[in-house]
């Protein structure tokens, strides 16, 4: 039986809306069997099962305690235990990618699998840093895609901030509890992966390494 260990916030980089022919944010769940920690910032994994999946270079953070519904970031900091830097591997059964709201949501928000990082403990001095973070996005060596922390509604803390009011409006979905890991958004486009690529990512403006992807 699958066990929720987070949540996923989806389109939050208002910059590819019009390509994908939507017009807000998406949330779904990140489950045991499809979250992934990685060894020393490098995994293998596979795309067994999923729909014409795609990477997302992305921001996690971990709660320690359930986040006050508020955008001020000392007090959503003060919820976070760690942040790390994230993966996520979206699925889409439409080959193109054209998807209305309903189909995200009734695909659990496209989410495939979350693989993340190393994280670091939060400091008081992260909320500035977060929305200046940059990754740069590589496949077999090559850059693909550039990125930076004010993609995701001006900052991955914002963006945690809008999943909390969104849930708080939604009397069936659970609130977010400690020991959630909530992965914020796309930094950059999302691109297509494919089985024997090796993807990776570097990151500047934050003390978090780039991440090592081998697609099985």
């Amino acid at each position: 039986m699958l066990k929720i260990a987070g949540r996923k916030i989806g389109f939050t980089n208002r910059g590819i809306w019009p390509k994908y022919g939507v017009h807000q944010p998406i949330w779904g769940f990140v489950y045991d069997q499809t979250l992934i920690f990685s060894a020393n910032n490098k995994a293998s994994v596979s795309l067994h099962g999923l729909a014409n999946p795609r990477i997302e270079p992305e921001i996690c953070f971990k709660l320690a305690s359930a986040p006050p519904r508020s955008s001020d970031p000392e007090r959503l900091l003060g919820a976070i235990d760690w942040v790390a830097h994230s993966i996520e591997i979206v699925q889409c059964r439409h080959a193109d990618w054209k998807v209305t709201l309903a189909e995200c949501l009734a695909q659990n928000a496209l989410h495939g699998r979350l693989i993340v990082g190393t994280p670091i403990k939060v400091s008081g001095q992260l909320d500035k840093a977060l929305r200046a973070v940059e990754v740069v996005l590589r496949k077999n060596g090559k850059e693909v895609d550039r990125g930076i922390g004010a993609n995701v509604l001006d900052s991955p803390l914002l963006a945690l901030a809008h999943l909390i009011d969104v849930l708080a409006n939604e009397p069936d979905a659970p609130p977010l509890a400690a020991g959630e890991i909530v992965s914020t958004g796309t930094l950059t486009d999302a691109h297509p992966v494919a089985p024997g690529e090796t993807w990776r990512t570097e990151l500047a403006g934050l003390p978090l390494q780039g991440l090592e992807i081998r697609f099985e």
